[in-house]
């Protein structure tokens, strides 16, 4: 090999290194090999990167962590949940993305790669997801002093489906030692706070998202099912303070799933702040191509600083 090829493969590498280290600081795996379940067809994630990238076949799930500088480090953690109508998650655009702005604000930011659902048996495990991010963050609270945190307050948001997945945790942490590996770590699975980006709430049938649901539950999902997944039904006095975000004309996701959740919330005396644009349709990310949206990651980011 000649000596200009092997420069130039050494600073490709080098500069490949850099970049794993600016997209993340490290990556955790959330259950140990033999808790999880890799059915036929499902043994190698799938990549796609088109404008954006996405990723599918999800059945081991990690945390990939995103650490602040150290002098600007405050004691808040975020966890991000990307959505994808629990078929396919958008990791960069509705994740890492959003990730690198909460450093930015020294907010250490967790990009949760969780399970997507998948039939085993002739049966779909729905509390996959759910349980994920439950166990993320009790292992961020478990984690946070060796990130350099006193006691943090620890937060899950979503976007579309990975909002339904953060507000499943909201309401469904009490549920924690019903569920399957969370009593494992000796720590408490409810969230601090939620950010609720054009989520997906609701399973009814007046405002769901239907391809989110069949996904997560089958196309033939009972109604005992589906009153546990509709979020809006499950808030009480303890759900923790809540953010939401959407668009009046998203044809995806009907915005009365954040609107019935957000008048769920006030119901309960639950502080909640609530802002919806007027356009924007669905599935904009950080909104930073459209003038009209591109403001909203500081106003999450703003109301985050104020829950420490």
């Amino acid at each position: 090999m000649k000596l200009k090829q092997i420069i130039f493969l050494t600073l490709v590498c080098f500069q490949w290194n850099n970049y794993q280290l600016m997209a993340q600081n490290e990556t955790i795996e959330i259950w140990e090999k033999d808790q999880l379940i890799v059915p036929p067809g499902y043994e190698d994630e799938v990549h796609e990167i088109n404008d954006i990238l996405r990723v599918s076949k999800v059945t081991n799930p990690i945390m990939d962590v995103y650490l602040p500088s150290k002098k600007n480090r405050k004691d808040l953690a975020m966890i991000i949940c990307p959505g994808g109508g629990y078929r396919i998650l958008a990791y960069e655009w509705e994740g890492g993305d959003f990730a690198k702005l909460l450093n930015a604000q020294g907010i250490t930011a967790i990009v949760l790669k969780y399970r997507l659902p998948f039939e085993h048996n002739g049966k779909i495990d729905d509390t996959m997801p759910m349980r994920d991010a439950l166990k993320a963050i009790q292992i961020t609270r478990k984690e946070a002093e060796r990130w350099g945190m006193n006691n943090p307050k620890v937060g899950i948001m979503g976007f579309s489906a990975g909002g339904h997945v953060a507000s499943s945790a909201g309401v469904h942490y009490v549920d924690q030692d019903k569920l399957e590996g969370l009593d494992e770590i000796d720590q408490p699975s409810r969230p601090d706070f939620l950010g609720l980006i054009y989520p997906v709430v609701s399973f009814s049938k007046e405002y769901s998202h239907i391809g989110s649901r069949n996904n997560l539950l089958g196309e033939n999902a009972s109604d005992e099912k589906i009153d546990y997944y509709s979020g809006e039904e499950h808030v009480t006095a303890d759900t923790p303070p809540t953010f939401l975000m959407h668009a009046s004309d998203d044809k995806g996701v009907p915005v009365s799933n954040s609107i019935k959740f957000y008048e769920a919330l006030i119901a309960n005396n639950v502080p909640a702040e609530m802002h919806i644009y007027p356009r924007g349709g669905h599935g904009f990310g950080l909104g930073f191509n459209d003038k009209h949206l591109q403001q909203w990651p500081n106003l999450l980011v703003n109301w985050v600083l104020d829950q420490q």
